[in-house]
């Protein structure tokens, strides 16, 4: 069998890469696509096959999928492009009539997020295609807040609009080996998988986990949205990703990352992993 993995120069689909390779899949079946060319070739010392993979270019993704058993669609990141990139990846993925996983958002199909719309076109997309496939709607990643944890080791303060809303987030390993599981298996076929961390946590509770690692206090300062637009964006950031950072902690006020039913551990047979663990390894503690 060969899969596929899109996307696997980028943090998530490299320990995708890897966690197959831990399953014992044989590293000819896998092919490894992505556009950075020095990644690739890390990725090949591995024994796995490479390939230019461009959303925008159907030609690589024609090549890439040539002979594919299963297709991993991991997300693009260029936000507001990703709905065309990702039927450029489902256009190709029916051109061989392969099976297609694809990394989403929780409840992409109902919620107010402001990652949700692309996500839900992209499913949308999925549901007219005729192909066979199975949707991850991942959670936050937890590596998303590295800059706040190292920031708040070493500052004592947290800056935040979340309130006392919580996330359930996952480690990108923890998404990695539910994507490598599900593409092994067909017992996953057509599902939707929401999934998310064990133990949700607020913000207050990253503080005090930052705390006790650390060993020194960090305390939270909440603000209201434009309080903290303008706060990111005297930090230097610009407009836009002040907007939207902002725009993801009033989410997350709103419960919108909050839940999770433990869809995620069941996948891969093991609590994910807790908070405080990926926190004093992030900090060497």
């Amino acid at each position: 069998m060969t899969i596929v993995i899109t996307g696997a120069t980028g943090h998530l689909g490299r320990q995708v890469v890897e966690q197959l390779l831990a399953r014992g899949v044989d590293p000819s079946t896998i092919v490894a696509g992505g556009r950075n060319e020095e990644a690739l070739g890390m990725l090949a010392s591995h024994g796995v096959r490479t390939a230019r993979v461009d959303y925008a270019d159907a030609t690589t993704l024609d090549t890439a999928f040539a002979g594919a058993d299963k297709i991993l669609l991991i997300s693009g990141n260029e936000v507001g492009q990703r709905s065309v990139q990702h039927k450029a990846v489902i256009d190709a993925a029916r051109r061989v009539d392969a099976p297609l996983v694809y990394t989403s958002a929780p409840k992409a199909s109902t919620s107010a997020l402001v990652l949700a719309p692309e996500h839900k076109a992209t499913e949308g997309l999925l549901e007219g295609s005729g192909l066979t496939y199975t949707v991850l709607r991942n959670n936050w990643y937890t590596e998303n807040y590295d800059d706040t944890i190292r920031q708040a080791a070493s500052t004592g303060a947290i800056l935040t609009s979340a309130g006392d809303g919580s996330v359930a987030s996952a480690t990108r390993r923890d998404y990695a080996e539910a994507a490598a599981v599900v593409l092994l298996s067909d017992e996953y076929t057509g599902e939707i998988l929401e999934l998310g961390g064990d133990e949700p946590w607020t913000m207050e509770e990253l503080a005090a986990t930052v705390s006790d690692v650390a060993g020194n206090h960090v305390t939270v300062n909440q603000v209201s949205t434009d309080e903290h637009i303008a706060a990111l964006k005297g930090f230097g950031l610009d407009e836009g990703t002040a907007g939207f950072v902002a725009a993801i902690d009033a989410n997350i006020a709103d419960g919108l990352l909050a839940e999770s039913d433990g869809s995620l551990s069941r996948t891969i047979g093991r609590p994910t992993t807790p908070l405080k663990q990926y926190v004093s390894e992030l900090l060497g503690k």
